[in-house]
Protein backbone atom coordinates (compact mmCIF):
# COMPACT_ATOMS: atom_id res chain seq x y z
CA UNK A 1 0.00 0.00 0.00
CA UNK A 2 1.67 3.34 -0.82
CA UNK A 3 2.23 6.18 1.90
CA UNK A 4 1.32 9.68 0.95
CA UNK A 5 4.10 11.56 3.56
CA UNK A 6 2.72 15.62 3.31
CA UNK A 7 5.11 18.08 4.91
CA UNK A 8 4.21 21.07 5.86
CA UNK A 9 5.57 24.62 4.86
CA UNK A 10 8.22 25.48 7.16
CA UNK A 11 9.15 22.05 8.21
CA UNK A 12 11.80 19.34 7.01
CA UNK A 13 11.74 15.35 8.10
CA UNK A 14 13.98 14.09 10.67
CA UNK A 15 15.33 15.67 14.18
CA UNK A 16 16.90 18.51 11.99
CA UNK A 17 13.90 21.25 13.52
CA UNK A 18 11.73 23.60 11.16
CA UNK A 19 13.19 25.45 8.62
CA UNK A 20 14.64 29.03 8.96
CA UNK A 21 12.00 30.54 7.24
CA UNK A 22 11.50 30.94 3.61
CA UNK A 23 15.01 32.37 3.26
CA UNK A 24 16.60 29.15 4.51
CA UNK A 25 19.61 30.82 5.81
CA UNK A 26 20.81 28.27 7.92
CA UNK A 27 21.39 25.98 4.67
CA UNK A 28 22.67 27.95 2.85
CA UNK A 29 25.53 28.84 5.49
CA UNK A 30 26.16 25.36 5.91
CA UNK A 31 26.25 24.87 2.23
CA UNK A 32 28.97 27.07 2.26
CA UNK A 33 30.74 25.80 4.97
CA UNK A 34 31.01 22.59 3.39
CA UNK A 35 32.53 23.78 0.41
CA UNK A 36 34.93 25.50 2.37
CA UNK A 37 35.26 21.89 4.30
CA UNK A 38 35.53 20.13 1.19
CA UNK A 39 38.57 22.33 -0.22
CA UNK A 40 40.55 21.76 3.10
CA UNK A 41 39.63 17.93 2.87
CA UNK A 42 41.27 17.76 -0.78
CA UNK A 43 44.08 19.62 0.83
CA UNK A 44 44.83 17.50 3.22
CA UNK A 45 44.05 14.49 1.20
CA UNK A 46 46.83 15.65 -1.09
CA UNK A 47 49.60 15.58 2.16
CA UNK A 48 48.64 12.30 3.64
CA UNK A 49 47.99 10.49 0.15
CA UNK A 50 44.86 9.31 1.58
CA UNK A 51 41.39 10.40 1.72
CA UNK A 52 40.92 12.80 4.56
CA UNK A 53 39.25 10.84 6.97
CA UNK A 54 39.64 10.74 10.95
CA UNK A 55 41.44 7.49 11.10
CA UNK A 56 43.27 7.91 7.51
CA UNK A 57 45.28 11.36 9.32
CA UNK A 58 45.45 9.83 12.69
CA UNK A 59 47.48 7.15 11.13
CA UNK A 60 49.71 9.90 9.58
CA UNK A 61 50.27 11.87 12.33
CA UNK A 62 50.92 8.55 14.34
CA UNK A 63 53.73 7.95 11.29
CA UNK A 64 55.15 10.66 11.13
CA UNK A 65 55.47 11.24 15.24
CA UNK A 66 56.26 7.50 16.59
CA UNK A 67 58.62 6.16 13.57
CA UNK A 68 55.52 3.89 12.81
CA UNK A 69 55.57 2.38 9.10
CA UNK A 70 52.12 1.85 7.36
CA UNK A 71 50.56 -0.81 5.79
CA UNK A 72 50.51 -0.09 1.83
CA UNK A 73 46.74 -1.40 2.14
CA UNK A 74 44.17 0.47 4.24
CA UNK A 75 42.41 -2.96 4.32
CA UNK A 76 44.76 -4.22 7.47
CA UNK A 77 42.11 -5.47 9.46
CA UNK A 78 44.26 -5.64 12.57
CA UNK A 79 46.90 -3.15 12.67
CA UNK A 80 47.67 -0.25 10.47
CA UNK A 81 52.16 -0.66 10.59
CA UNK A 82 55.10 -1.30 12.44
CA UNK A 83 57.34 0.78 14.66
CA UNK A 84 60.17 0.77 12.74
CA UNK A 85 62.85 2.29 15.88
CA UNK A 86 63.46 2.02 19.36
CA UNK A 87 62.34 -0.90 22.11
CA UNK A 88 59.24 -1.17 20.00
CA UNK A 89 60.56 -1.68 16.89
CA UNK A 90 58.65 -4.49 14.73
CA UNK A 91 55.80 -4.41 17.04
CA UNK A 92 52.51 -4.30 15.46
CA UNK A 93 50.08 -1.06 15.84
CA UNK A 94 46.71 -0.21 15.44
CA UNK A 95 46.42 3.71 15.45
CA UNK A 96 43.05 5.29 16.58
CA UNK A 97 41.97 8.98 16.60
CA UNK A 98 38.91 9.79 18.84
CA UNK A 99 37.49 13.15 19.27
CA UNK A 100 36.86 12.66 22.83
CA UNK A 101 38.08 9.82 24.81
CA UNK A 102 35.18 8.70 26.32
CA UNK A 103 36.47 5.26 28.10
CA UNK A 104 36.17 2.91 24.55
CA UNK A 105 37.90 1.14 22.22
CA UNK A 106 37.66 -0.39 19.00
CA UNK A 107 39.15 -4.12 19.40
CA UNK A 108 39.82 -7.17 17.49
CA UNK A 109 39.39 -10.68 19.28
CA UNK A 110 41.35 -12.52 16.67
CA UNK A 111 44.65 -11.37 15.05
CA UNK A 112 45.10 -8.25 17.55
CA UNK A 113 47.92 -6.36 17.43
CA UNK A 114 50.49 -6.21 19.54
CA UNK A 115 49.68 -2.80 20.89
CA UNK A 116 46.77 -0.30 20.46
CA UNK A 117 47.78 3.31 20.09
CA UNK A 118 44.96 5.84 20.96
CA UNK A 119 45.34 9.81 20.05
CA UNK A 120 42.08 11.42 21.49
CA UNK A 121 40.82 15.36 22.48
CA UNK A 122 39.14 16.09 25.54
CA UNK A 123 37.67 13.75 28.20
CA UNK A 124 34.06 13.31 27.61
CA UNK A 125 31.48 10.44 28.32
CA UNK A 126 29.78 8.50 25.79
CA UNK A 127 26.15 9.45 25.32
CA UNK A 128 24.11 11.71 22.79
CA UNK A 129 26.19 13.79 20.22
CA UNK A 130 22.84 16.10 19.90
CA UNK A 131 25.25 19.87 20.83
CA UNK A 132 28.54 18.55 21.18
CA UNK A 133 31.20 17.88 18.55
CA UNK A 134 34.28 15.90 18.12
CA UNK A 135 37.16 18.28 17.92
CA UNK A 136 39.99 17.11 15.61
CA UNK A 137 42.43 17.41 18.60
CA UNK A 138 45.43 15.71 20.40
CA UNK A 139 44.99 16.21 23.77
CA UNK A 140 46.50 12.92 25.11
CA UNK A 141 48.27 9.79 23.64
CA UNK A 142 48.02 6.33 25.13
CA UNK A 143 49.57 3.22 24.28
CA UNK A 144 48.33 -0.10 24.95
CA UNK A 145 49.58 -3.66 25.94
CA UNK A 146 47.08 -5.64 23.07
CA UNK A 147 47.46 -9.19 25.13
CA UNK A 148 47.43 -7.51 28.54
CA UNK A 149 44.37 -5.16 27.56
CA UNK A 150 42.01 -7.93 25.86
CA UNK A 151 43.17 -10.58 29.14
CA UNK A 152 42.04 -7.77 31.87
CA UNK A 153 38.39 -7.43 29.92
CA UNK A 154 37.91 -10.94 28.95
CA UNK A 155 38.53 -11.62 32.88
CA UNK A 156 35.42 -8.93 33.48
CA UNK A 157 33.62 -10.49 31.00
CA UNK A 158 33.16 -7.43 28.72
CA UNK A 159 32.99 -8.24 24.93
CA UNK A 160 36.13 -7.45 22.54
CA UNK A 161 34.37 -5.58 19.97
CA UNK A 162 33.93 -2.01 18.51
CA UNK A 163 33.58 0.45 21.47
CA UNK A 164 34.73 -2.17 23.84
CA UNK A 165 34.72 -0.22 27.17
CA UNK A 166 37.67 0.12 28.74
CA UNK A 167 38.09 1.07 32.23
CA UNK A 168 39.57 5.02 33.33
CA UNK A 169 42.92 3.28 35.70
CA UNK A 170 43.98 1.26 32.36
CA UNK A 171 43.78 4.51 30.33
CA UNK A 172 45.60 6.42 32.88
CA UNK A 173 48.06 3.64 33.15
CA UNK A 174 48.46 3.70 29.41
CA UNK A 175 48.73 7.14 28.93
CA UNK A 176 52.15 8.68 27.62
CA UNK A 177 51.02 12.33 26.72
CA UNK A 178 51.04 14.72 28.39
CA UNK A 179 51.54 12.28 31.52
CA UNK A 180 54.33 10.26 30.42
CA UNK A 181 52.74 7.02 32.94
CA UNK A 182 53.29 5.05 30.68
CA UNK A 183 57.09 3.39 30.30
CA UNK A 184 56.88 1.31 27.94
CA UNK A 185 57.55 4.28 25.63
CA UNK A 186 58.58 7.18 26.50
CA UNK A 187 58.52 10.42 24.43
CA UNK A 188 61.72 12.87 23.64
CA UNK A 189 60.72 16.33 24.10
CA UNK A 190 60.83 16.75 19.92
CA UNK A 191 57.85 14.27 19.97
CA UNK A 192 55.90 16.15 22.73
CA UNK A 193 56.40 19.56 20.47
CA UNK A 194 54.78 17.74 17.61
CA UNK A 195 52.22 16.44 19.10
CA UNK A 196 51.46 19.77 20.82
CA UNK A 197 51.10 21.26 17.05
CA UNK A 198 47.79 19.33 17.11
CA UNK A 199 46.57 20.37 20.38
CA UNK A 200 43.66 22.46 21.52
CA UNK A 201 44.52 25.40 21.87
CA UNK A 202 45.03 25.99 18.28
CA UNK A 203 41.06 25.91 17.41
CA UNK A 204 38.54 22.86 17.23
CA UNK A 205 36.51 21.98 14.80
CA UNK A 206 33.77 19.66 15.10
Amino acid sequence: MAVQIYLTKGTRRGNGGPMNGPDNSDLKRLADLLRRYNTIGDAIAGVIGRPAERGHVGEYIAAQIFNITLERSARKRAHDGRFIAGALAGRTVNVKWYGKQEGVLDLHARGAPDYYLALTGPAGSAVSSRGGTRPWVIQSVYLFDARRLLEDLRARDIKIRTGSSVRQVLWKAAEIYPEPRNTILVLPQEQRDLLALFGPGRGTNG
